[in-house]
């Protein structure tokens, strides 16, 4: 009798919230290069232009904060990348040549390929900033790579987050296919992280099992930062970083600059891994900075040449 009880009013439960998610899943339509377009928004009216990618399980809205700061000198192409957000969510393998691919359309659409704009990412979205510029080096003219997570292999990563909260532990384990299928169970208020806000947490709650376990395994696990970082090695980047983050080890992140010729550091001593939604204003004014200097560099090497 205890058995059937704790079947009805725990297991019960749990598998017919695991079983929907995989249901809805299996009704979306397969992952088309050609067709499939991102969610995006263009803000600001500045004469330079900045595309900003959100980190795992994140959105474009992550971004709006103290947007007045950063508007009136930018134009801001605000991404939701795939799986993530409002963006479509096929059925997928969410791999990184996925995401790029993904990621070109909108650029090619709306114009910011043209050798003169800045890629920037947080996380996940700074890794996916890396590859495009590999990819594409010549539509861009510098990379700003915020909170970057770099790890030797799965197994650090494994380790770095065993000291975590239980929930992140469980959900970045061999098991996070299955407790994202109930993740609605899991993204309750009671467990809402300390340094994330509502609103983030609230569209963290947007992803399926599909794009959250592919976009950790094939695309934070897998991806090798060195290799890329090797043939870009010439680009001016930046790297903004909270010395307190956990999740990704300034130390990691410091040791990957070094690959590049004129990399630039700026840190955030109280920072954590989510250190912009406390402080957008500062991560704001440093990226003015970069860019005016970026600026007073081409405008010096155009002088060097007439």
């Amino acid at each position: 009798m205890t058995l059937l009880l704790i079947s009805i009013v725990f297991i019960l439960p749990v598998v017919a919230i695991a079983s929907y998610q995989h249901y809805k899943i299996g009704k979306q339509p397969a992952y088309d290069a050609k067709e499939t377009l991102l969610n995006y928004e263009i803000i600001g009216s500045g004469e330079n232009k900045l595309v900003l990618l959100h980190g795992l399980t994140g959105s474009l809205h992550y971004w709006k904060r103290n947007l007045e700061s950063i508007t009136t000198t930018h134009k801001l192409l605000l991404v939701d990348l795939l799986g993530f957000g409002d963006s479509p969510k096929p059925q997928s393998d969410y791999s990184l040549s996925i995401q790029l691919q993904a990621l070109e359309l909108i650029l090619n659409k709306e114009g910011f390929n043209d050798g003169n704009i800045i890629i920037a990412g947080h996380s996940m979205g700074a890794m996916i900033s890396l590859a495009i510029l590999e990819k594409q080096p010549t539509w861009f003219k510098a990379g700003i790579f915020i909170s970057v997570p770099v790890y030797k292999n799965a197994d650090e990563f494994k380790e770095i987050m065993s000291s975590h909260s239980f929930v992140d532990r469980i959900s970045t384990s061999k098991f996070s296919k299955y407790i994202c299928m109930i993740h609605p169970i899991f993204m309750s208020r009671a467990f809402k992280p300390d340094n994330l806000t509502d609103d983030v947490y609230e569209d963290a709650k947007k992803h399926h099992w599909m794009s959250y376990y592919y976009s950790l395994t094939e695309v934070i696990l897998k991806t090798d930062l060195y290799a890329i970082t090797k043939k870009i090695k010439d680009k001016d980047v930046l790297f903004i970083h909270g010395e307190k983050d956990t999740t990704a080890p300034l130390e990691n992140a410091l040791k990957l600059s070094r690959e590049f010729k004129n990399a630039q550091i700026i840190t955030s001593s109280e920072g954590d891994h989510q250190f912009f939604l406390k402080e957008a204003e500062f991560v704001w004014n440093t990226i003015k900075d970069f860019t005016i200097s970026e600026k007073k560099l081409q405008k010096t090497i155009s002088n060097e040449h007439e």
